[in-house]
């Protein structure tokens, strides 16, 4: 039993209640109830072919007033931007119906310094659902958290239209697209259903797929710390936030997809300003940077596939044998041979090997390293991976080594001079 169900039970409250108290009311009717209403009155309301290219339109302005603006300009200070830019992002930021640039801008700063924690207010490890919608629509208690947001405090733009959302977003939202249609093409009720409730509440779900999805579907080419990840499909959906690996590793750049063949609307719209002389100071990091997570990472994945793979023993690991061993353990039957002073039991292989069995047999029990590596044949990689698999130990001296015989009378056989 939860501890929400037994405080409920403690206070003599049904379970219900004390569940329903979890609820974030507001934000469950304009997230989630206004727009089923606006489903239910699809078939009593004809979509007009203008209606549906002002609603496609709609969705991609107020789709990158969200990405460009909220997210890369305020969140991330990913850029500068002129006045008129800034006022623009903010009213249509306000139409896409998902709170104040500061709150928004407060909560994607907290999830970033606190990634995949408790802190974080959309934790992708409560589950999918919990980091697309219901962390917003369910009170969750959470721990304390500190992000600093003294620059967000100090910009007029974002004071205004913090102070005066209500009248923004029913402007921006419902207000414009509505008369839009009804004074360009008499559907008043087209406007409002299509391209002001319906729309909206694509742009949620697909800006909302940034917190869930992008943490879900993917690679991890530059990190894999963080459950944040990268996939096209992600970024088709979400104005070109999908390369989210990328932005969890280099959050202060103004791009999320580097590559020219990356789609990432909301860059080509920032760097279009830029041409226009409306933005400046687009921060990126140096590729150097960039290619050394790259490649650091490509390492790790490298290693996890190397851990799969039998390489046979470490060299470490192996017994040491003198050269009379050797010799004595071919004499009694034994097919092994040396190359470059290890020893290898090759009775699984000989039937096998390419040359014939009977070119392996005649090195047996000698030293076999000029012959491998190119005195009668030059070994290819592939050959010497498939002998490290065989090796049984170490010979001491490294190789067939000069040796005092017993019946010299020295009686130091098998020791190196």
């Amino acid at each position: 039993m939860s501890d929400n169900t037994q405080n409920a039970h403690q206070k003599g409250e049904p379970v219900e209640a004390g569940w329903l108290k979890r609820i974030h009311w507001p934000k469950l009717t304009i997230l989630v109830i206004v727009p089923a209403l606006a489903f239910l009155m699809v078939p009593f309301v004809p979509l007009q072919a203008k209606t549906l290219v002002l609603s496609v339109v709609y969705y991609f302005i107020t789709g990158i007033a969200i990405t460009a603006g909220y997210h890369r300009l305020w969140a991330h200070r990913a850029y500068s931007a002129s006045m008129p830019v800034r006022i623009m992002l903010a009213a249509f930021g306000a139409g896409a119906v998902e709170g104040t640039i500061l709150r928004w801008s407060s909560e994607h700063r907290a999830h970033h310094r606190y990634t995949d924690t408790d802190q974080d207010p959309y934790n992708v490890k409560k589950g999918f659902l919990h980091a697309h919608i219901l962390w917003l629509i369910l009170r969750h208690p959470r721990k304390k958290t500190h992000v600093d947001m003294s620059d967000l405090h100090n910009d007029p733009v974002v004071k205004w239209q913090h102070e005066h959302y209500l009248l923004a977003m029913a402007v921006m939202a419902f207000g414009v697209p509505s008369l839009i249609a009804g004074l360009g093409w008499g559907d008043f009720y087209g406007g409002l259903l299509y391209a002001g409730i319906l729309r909206y509440f694509f742009v949620n779900q697909a800006t909302f797929c940034v917190n869930s999805l992008a943490h879900y579907l993917g690679e991890q080419p530059y990190g894999d710390g963080r459950s944040a990840r990268n996939h096209l499909v992600t970024a088709l959906i979400t104005f070109g936030e999908g390369y989210h690996n990328f932005h969890h590793e280099f959050p202060g750049d103004y791009r999320n997809g580097i590559e020219w063949y990356d789609y990432d609307p909301t860059k080509w719209v920032i760097r279009a300003l830029a041409g226009l002389g409306l933005v400046n100071r687009m921060k990126r990091f140096r590729q150097n940077e960039i290619e050394k997570r790259r490649v650091q990472q490509g390492y790790k994945a490298l290693e996890k596939e190397r851990a799969r793979l039998d390489w046979g023993p470490e060299l470490g690991q192996l017994p040491v044998m003198e050269w009379c061993e050797y010799q004595g353990a071919v004499r009694t039957g034994k097919a092994l041979l040396v190359v470059e002073g290890v020893v290898h039991d090759v009775s699984g292989f000989m039937a096998e090997h390419p040359g014939g069995e009977t070119m392996i047999q005649r090195m047996l029990g000698k030293d076999s390293t000029s012959m491998f590596n190119g005195g009668l044949y030059a070994h290819s990689d592939t050959a010497r991976n498939v002998l490290s698999t065989m090796r049984v130990a170490v010979l001491r001296g490294g190789g067939e080594v000069e040796v005092w015989k017993d019946h010299e009378g020295l009686g130091i056989s098998g020791e190196s001079r």
